[in-house]
């Protein structure tokens, strides 16, 4: 029997602030009038189900589904409460983590849920292509939550960070929690 963690998926209750782990991968947020809007692209199938089914049992959110170029785009409804969110993490037209953001258990998940993979003794953490200004501060708060990553460019199938080691694998288990009844088996970190 394993023990709860007082920073996993599980540890409080849900919150908007929680889908910001979108954002520490490849989500965006834009802003409109007084609203803003968090999304993100996802290539399999077996995402969108989870990332929308989630959005609606832990948030009471419909998801807001449509096509894109690489996959397709799993979105929230453009709400008034997400708009503090998309102003701290944005400076100008780049994304940014806001000074002192740090990753829990349920921001850590909803990064798995949307950009995570499994493979031979690691675990691999999607970032934004185009994100390089949130890398440093991402993996940062990677390392404050217990989980040290390796950050790898697009040369090594980043840009991403690489979990490594059954320590840091058993951490990221006990934040993130149980996977998902659809997800893939190296959708989820292997011990």
């Amino acid at each position: 029997m394993s023990q709860l963690s007082l920073f996993g998926a599980t540890a409080r209750q849900p919150a908007l602030t929680d889908l910001e782990g979108l954002l520490a991968g490849n989500g965006q947020v834009v802003r409109r009038d007084a609203t803003a809007r968090i999304s993100v692209v996802v290539e399999a199938e077996w995402r969108v189900s989870v990332l929308t089914d989630e959005m609606r049992a832990m948030l009471g959110l419909t998801a807001e589904i449509g096509p894109a170029e690489a996959g397709t785009t799993v979105g929230t409804p453009w709400l008034a409460q997400l708009r503090p969110i998309a102003d701290g993490w944005t400076l100008g037209a780049v994304k940014c983590p806001p000074p002192g953001w740090s990753l829990d258990g349920p921001r850590l998940r909803w990064w798995a849920l949307a950009a995570g993979r499994s493979s031979a003794g690691m675990y691999t953490l999607a970032l934004g292509a185009s994100d390089e200004h949130a890398w440093l501060a991402v993996g940062s708060a990677l390392s404050m939550a217990g989980v040290p990553g390796v950050l790898v460019g697009p040369r090594a199938d980043g840009p991403a960070y690489r979990i490594v080691g059954r320590r840091r694998l058993g951490r990221l288990l006990e934040l993130i929690g149980d996977p998902p009844d659809r997800a893939p088996d190296d959708a989820w970190p292997q011990l």
